[in-house]
């Protein structure tokens, strides 16, 4: 299928690894045009490479924080008539309530909500001035089943769904999309932290806690974050434009609830 997105401009915040360099290279894959961004200049340069190698293609690449005012302004600056954004930040450790001081909250709020939001402030305008856009926000699984040590992560990125379901009833009329990806179980370095996590909690090695890991999967598998990269290109398409305000979980099916 034609995605209809060749020579789309797309911004891909946080993507010298993980899910954002997977959304990155489907996307580039697609013949957009593509900025991928991180604060590591080694990484982003290692990311730049293996999406070129991929693809035959290359793209721009922008050192900086999105964190920070100035870092998301360096963004903006690279790419300010984006087509196509894709918000992605580093989550929060897990943890417990009593870990939780008033600086722990305050970091996941500026990365996991106020960042992608300001973000989408900036860009949302000349998206519904051009009559397209198409805004995804990876978030977490955790949004819809929240769990105890997950709490910041839960909250941040909830406050960020919400925002962006209002924005998506205002912006729909100008073909402009707001959705979230929600993953849960793709096999990134995030799934080896948690794999390492379970290791030091319950004194087993790597490949006893990727079993049980992936038996809490109803798919009994990691997902891919290929997977993960091509839905988000979907989500980006011209034929999307009739799906706004969603959230579509990429689980491998373990979301036990209805809707």
């Amino acid at each position: 299928m034609d995605l209809g997105i060749s020579s789309r401009k797309a911004l891909v915040a946080a993507s010298s690894s993980g899910l954002g360099l997977a959304c990155a290279t489907a996307l580039v894959r697609e013949g957009c045009i593509v900025t991928i961004n991180g604060r590591d200049a080694a990484r982003l340069e290692s990311a730049r490479a293996a999406i070129a190698a991929q693809t035959g293609r290359d793209v721009a690449t922008v050192v900086a924080d999105i964190n920070t005012e100035a870092g998301r302004d360096t963004l903006i600056q690279a790419c300010p008539d984006a087509d196509i954004l894709v918000n992605n930040n580093a989550g929060p450790p897990p943890g417990s309530l009593s870990e939780w001081h008033h600086a722990a909250w305050i970091s996941a709020l500026e990365a996991n909500m106020l960042a992608p939001i300001l973000l989408i402030r900036a860009l949302l305008p000349g998206m519904r001035e051009r009559k397209f856009g198409r805004i995804v926000n990876i978030t977490s699984a955790m949004v819809k089943s929240p769990r105890p040590h997950m709490a910041l992560s839960t909250t941040a990125r909830t406050g960020l769904t919400a925002f962006s379901k209002a924005m998506a009833l205002e912006s729909a009329v100008d073909n402009v999309t707001i959705n979230n990806l929600l993953p849960e179980r793709i096999d990134t370095g995030r799934q080896r932290f948690m794999a390492e996590r379970m290791m030091k909690a319950q004194n087993i090695d790597m490949e006893e806690a990727r079993r049980r890991i992936v038996n809490t999967v109803a798919a009994k598998r990691f997902g891919t974050p290929a997977e993960f990269g091509d839905a988000c290109a979907y989500l980006c398409s011209a034929q999307a434009g009739f799906i706004s305000g969603q959230n579509l979980q990429l689980d491998g099916g373990s979301y036990p609830g209805l809707i």
